[in-house]
């Protein structure tokens, strides 16, 4: 006979409570299924977007009902003053919205109004509320208890702490998981922003800055939804291995309809050559946009005759001086190509003013065909010629003289030699281009002929690493959206790295953006907060320290080795780790990780390689992380070896390295034969 086990009455009731709610989605879902889209016949274009706008929509509806096995459908409950709340003096709180068939609601999306207070009430601001529920589920969504806060009566624990701690703490595997049963106030405050202005969060380790950022687009599309489907919601990460991170959150949060994707993805632009680490930076300087316009415009000239244009037994002449007139005044005045349309277009108008003087009465089709004639065609070519980016680009990279008149005093000569391209490439069309030089197109695209569309929303996480020219790529693409800039300017770790905050927004053209701080470390204990925020004053002095929100018994352990057991004690390292629960990560330099994947998988550990694949962190519980992937990452454990090499890998190494020491929620173990930086050896 199965054993029974008896349940208190309250959780049997939850528990029973979920069920049902679980049981109405499922209902929710079914009739969104089975819903017939009602079809628009016809042939008519117009009609044919209606019908498939239909169905995507019932497509996307029908995805974001789907009740997901691992995620809780309801995390807390308010129970209110009787009368607050017509009818319902208790609500639960959860990932979306939940009713019963009738309209009733069970579960109340945490985006909604009445659910602020879950967030905001204390007991001096209680919001008429008399208590607050918090559950505790298992990693299957397993209901497996609760805990009651009153806002009114004794104070006898800080039972809101005690929640908050244990959920930070539960071991984690996957994915990033959503923090909506645990975001604090101050995170609240910039989650429920409005749409406008932009809203810029500088966020030290752990701070969930990145969580803010995933959280509010899911309110934005809550509150702002019709308005912002019109120009879409994108999210841009650093790399593949971080979007894969965070690719869970919004599905959890009812949001299946958001891009999320890398810059380099975004610019759809082919690159296949590599360039100098010099030439890198010069290209990605802001400067580069005034090159580029002085390239492009150089090729307008000045007429040096005039024009005949001849119908029938009729001469009409444009004279030199006219034309010139009309090429002045459109110079740099519009963009290029709509430049040459206009001249074309006032040219042809010259003409007419002088039919219309001799009696005639010509119309638009008259201008429309001298504009379109043999001699303005001509003029055209000679004075405003038809020309593609990869052709400016190649002829400002391959030509020295070229490159020195379109540079002005904006680059020395050092710097435009280190511009120019070693070897000749004969011609545009076989050019192969950087990924620098994708940005460089990319903004002389737009300098020859304007982009057209806006995104509604666009969020830039690790956007302290973006340069000036990849800034002013984004900020094409959202010039009537609003944006969310998150990062952190002691994680910059880009020779190119546009600098504050005041330059990112301002490149990004959201220099009315509201910045924000967050500096209480929810995620990382403090003493590796500590530990790591050693380096501040020389990555990053001009920021406060943060502090850890947490301590972790024995979460920081420092160990020296020599070289030759170094490969030995990482391994014991990580089976140390594994005996714990949840995720591990060995994090070291890139050209040190592949080898140590190599030990690991000799000692039988049967690690993961980040960058291998997309899904590295759902298979295995320890990851093998190349220190330049591991931005924005989280694990429960981190094991870090030699900081010295990550640090001499590249021109920003201690930045690099203060990134890979926060990336631990529980414990970090720092293994190293050679000796520690400065900063972190007085620090021991």
């Amino acid at each position: 006979m199965a054993e029974t086990t008896l349940l208190p009455a309250d959780l049997q009731a939850e528990r029973d409570f979920l069920t049902e709610a679980r049981a109405a989605l499922a209902r929710m879902h079914h009739v969104v299924e089975e819903r017939d889209v009602p079809l628009i016949g016809g042939e008519d274009n117009d009609e044919r977007f209606t019908n498939e706008a239909s169905e995507r929509a019932k497509k996307q509806r029908t995805q974001a009902l789907v009740d997901l096995p691992d995620v809780p459908l309801f995390f807390g409950r308010l129970d209110y003053e009787a009368g607050t709340i017509e009818g319902h003096d208790q609500i639960h709180i959860g990932r979306r919205h939940v009713h019963d068939g009738s309209g009733v609601p069970l579960v109340i999306d945490w985006r909604a109004p009445v659910s602020v207070p879950f967030y905001r009430a204390t007991r001096s601001d209680r919001q008429r509320l008399l208590m607050r529920r918090r559950y505790g589920f298992s990693d299957h969504a397993a209901l497996t208890g609760f805990e009651d806060e009153s806002l009114i009566g004794a104070v006898e624990t800080d039972q809101a702490e005690t929640f908050l701690r244990t959920e930070i703490e539960r071991p984690r595997t996957g994915p990033m998981r959503d923090i909506v049963a645990t975001i604090q106030p101050e995170q609240d405050d910039l989650v429920r922003a409005p749409l406008h202005p932009s809203v810029c969060v500088q966020g030290a380790p752990g701070t969930g800055k990145t969580a803010v950022g995933l959280h509010r687009v899911a309110y934005l599309l809550y509150t702002e939804r019709e308005r912002l489907s019109r120009g879409g919601v994108v999210i841009v990460g650093p790399n593949r291995s971080f979007l894969s991170y965070i690719r869970k959150v919004l599905p959890a949060l009812g949001e299946v309809d958001v891009r999320q994707i890398t810059i380099d993805e975004l610019i759809r632009q082919p690159a296949t050559a590599v360039d100098e680490p010099a030439a890198a930076r010069l290209k990605s300087d802001a400067r580069m946009a005034l090159v580029l316009r002085r390239a492009l415009w150089s090729h307008v000239g000045v007429p040096a005759e005039g024009i005949l244009y001849s119908k029938g037994s009729q001469r009409y002449r444009v004279h030199d001086y006219e034309l010139a007139e009309i090429v002045s005044a459109l110079h740099e005045s519009t963009r290029y190509a709509a430049g040459r349309d206009a001249l074309a277009q006032r040219v042809a108008h010259a003409v007419l003013v002088q039919m219309e003087r001799r009696g005639e009465s010509p119309d638009d089709r008259v201008q429309n065909a001298v504009a379109r004639s043999k001699p303005v065609k001509t003029l055209l070519d000679a004075v405003w010629p038809k020309v593609v980016p990869e052709q400016i680009l190649h002829r400002l990279l391959s030509n020295a003289e070229f490159l020195a008149q379109s540079a002005g005093e904006e680059f020395t000569a050092d710097e435009c030699a280190a511009l120019l391209w070693g070897k000749p490439v004969r011609s545009w069309k076989s050019a192969k281009w950087s990924v620098a030089d994708t940005l460089l197109l990319d903004e002389l695209n737009d300098l020859i002929e304007r982009s057209t569309g806006s995104l509604g929303h666009l969020v830039l996480d690790e956007a302290q690493d973006l340069s000036a020219m990849q800034l002013r790529a984004l900020a094409r693409r959202c010039r009537t959206g609003s944006a969310t800039v998150l990062g952190d300017l002691a994680q910059a770790t880009t020779p190119w790295a546009a600098g504050s905050w005041d330059r990112v927004l301002g490149h990004l053209e959201k220099s009315d953006a509201v910045v924000a701080e967050l500096d209480r470390g929810f995620r990382v204990p403090d003493q590796i907060i500590d530990f790591a925020a050693k380096l501040l004053p020389q990555i990053a002095p001009t920021l406060g320290v943060p502090h850890g929100v947490r301590t972790v018994a024995d979460s920081l352990s420092l160990v020296e080795t020599d070289e030759q057991s170094l490969a030995g004690t990482l391994v014991a390292s990580c089976r140390t780790a594994l005996a714990g629960e949840g995720s591990v990560a060995l994090i070291a330099a890139d050209d040190q990780i592949t080898a140590l994947y190599d030990v690991l998988v000799a000692a039988g550990l049967q690690p993961a390689l980040l960058g291998a694949t997309e899904d590295e962190m759902d298979t295995t519980r320890l990851v093998c992380v190349p220190a330049t992937l591991a931005k924005g990452l989280e694990f429960d454990s981190v094991v870090v070896a030699e900081p010295a090499q990550i640090v001499a890998a590249e021109p920003r190494g201690l930045q690099r390295l203060y990134v890979v020491l926060t990336r631990a929620v529980s414990s970090l173990r720092v293994v190293h034969a050679t000796p520690l930086p400065d900063a972190l050896s007085v620090a021991r």
